[in-house]
């Protein structure tokens, strides 16, 4: 990888003389289905491709010859057989983002498996517990700032499917192939990131002030959400000069499963002429929620229901805090009428815009009545100028593992010192806000602080970390480990 030294046990590179030595694993042991369980199999190859972005051919990589790549569906309970072949000229992995799978599939090399090398093929077992709206992508570098990313539906069985068709929208902050490439732009972030030798907590922890100006501290609500300038925002692979059309009729109810599978950005979402009433977000069941447009965040997915209207009507995803290249859009077409512009700006997106982590769950979706049995702090530190992000007042590799034991109740006192949104992520569980919402991955503000409650039901070793994957490379990442 490029630019990787900065951070090694995670991406599977070598070079950086502080790292632990990185574990071996081998080939993963099978996975035998238990009696009367379905298995839901699937073939994917991870290789460089060409695509057509609007007239505009970009070189990538990506899952088949598209971006994103093939949706992968199952039931609740279905064990998922997944082999990847791997056809890149780098080594790779495949992370089931928000999935509860069992700790050898998770896909980080050096903490849960080898990464796969070049040529080599590599089956991912394990079951799907929790039904919802789900993607996967690398845990290698910023290989998901290229074109591996793709889809996947964990369908529940017990659901009426109150609705009349279902869309998926995928959306993406892209640059690879239009002069440079996401190992090349971190190479420059980082590239005076030795310069410093101070604490990465207190003052310059602070880094995020507008790159830094300690005067301008951002907009609200998310200060300074962003590092790189992106010239195309997709939906579904498109970018919003050759959108996709996504066709129904009027009065319809249509479900959307929203992911965004970008990597420095955050997206305010409306469907122009409309609200949308959330319904899940991360998986989990919210209590409904009418809204005029949400924010969403690297990592995040939200589920949401809309009665359509007559017309032709704008999906738009526009960048938060980011005035270069454009936005990303969709058309929902259920009648006549002539298509708003690349640049068209719904009223919908400067109405109500909902804060995700302000949701209320529902009831179905609450971890039971408990105390914690341990808390562990976590503090999100880093600076801009130079390039240098961490997690407990170091980067991943020198910080200390957060530790729980099987069957415990942990609290996270997650605290985000910088002035920089982070999407924070926790690989192989999913945690409690204050509320009781549930999540896998959260937006934290500037200065924001969570008490996040999880239970240790899932031994083994796994991540913590921001979900913006130059912030993560650059080493704001810890372990969370079960101890005997």
């Amino acid at each position: 990888m490029a630019a990787a030294a900065t951070l090694t046990a995670c991406t599977g590179t070598r070079g950086a003389t502080s790292a632990p030595p990185t574990p071996t694993f081998g080939a993963p042991s099978p996975v035998t289905p238990s009696a009367g369980q379905k298995v839901v199999e699937k073939a994917l190859t991870a290789k460089p491709a060409t695509l057509d972005l609007g007239g505009r051919s970009v070189a990538t990589w990506a899952y088949g010859d598209t971006a994103p790549g093939p949706l992968v569906r199952a039931t609740a309970g279905d064990l998922l057989r997944v082999t990847l072949d791997n056809q890149l000229p780098a080594e790779t992995t495949i992370h089931w983002h928000g999935i509860r799978l069992h700790n050898a599939a998770d896909g980080v090399p050096g903490q849960t498996q080898d990464a796969i090398r070049p040529g080599a093929k590599y089956a991912y077992e394990f079951t799907a517990p929790d039904p919802g709206t789900y993607f996967f992508h690398p845990h290698v570098g910023v290989q998901l700032d290229r074109g591996l990313y793709a889809p996947m539906v964990i369908d529940d069985p017990t659901e009426p499917g109150a609705y009349d068709a279902e869309w998926i929208l995928v959306l993406d902050d892209w640059i690879d192939g239009t002069g440079t490439t996401p190992d090349e732009v971190l190479k420059s972030l980082v590239g005076d990131a030795g310069q410093s030798t101070g604490p990465m907590n207190g003052m310059d922890g602070m880094g995020g002030m507008d790159h830094g100006s300690m005067g301008n501290m951002g907009a609200a609500p998310w200060g300074d959400a962003g590092d790189v300038t992106y010239p195309l925002f997709l939906i579904n692979g498109r970018p919003p000069t050759d959108p996709e059309v996504l066709t129904a009729k009027p009065g319809q109810r249509v479900r959307l499963r929203i992911i965004s599978a970008a990597s420095d950005t955050i997206f305010t979402v409306a469907l122009g002429g409309h609200r949308l009433t959330v319904t899940q977000t991360d998986g989990w069941p919210v209590q409904p929620a009418e809204v005029d447009a949400l924010y969403i965040g690297m990592g995040e997915r939200y589920d949401a229901i809309v009665t359509l209207k007559d017309g032709v009507f704008p999906f738009v995803a526009r960048p938060f805090g980011k005035t270069s290249g454009g936005q990303a859009m969709a058309l929902v077409r259920t009648g006549s009428g002539t298509p708003p512009g690349a640049d068209t700006s719904p009223k919908e997106l400067s109405r109500q815009v909902l804060i995700g982590s302000e949701l209320k769950p529902a009831a179905s979706a609450k971890l039971s009545a408990r105390e914690p049995d341990a808390v562990a702090q976590l503090t999100l530190d880093g600076s801009m100028k130079p390039y240098r992000w961490g997690m407990n007042g170091a980067k991943f590799g020198e910080n200390e593992p957060l530790t729980v034991k099987a069957g415990q109740r942990l609290r996270i006192d997650a605290r985000n010192l910088t002035m920089m949104t982070h999407p924070l992520h926790l690989h192989g569980h999913t945690f409690a806000l204050p509320s009781g919402l549930r999540k896998d991955t959260v937006l934290m503000a500037p200065m924001q602080s969570f008490a996040l409650d999880l239970d240790a039901d899932n031994a083994g070793d796994w991540m913590v970390h921001c979900h913006n994957i130059y912030h993560a490379e650059a080493g704001m990442m810890i372990a969370l480990n079960y101890t005997a």
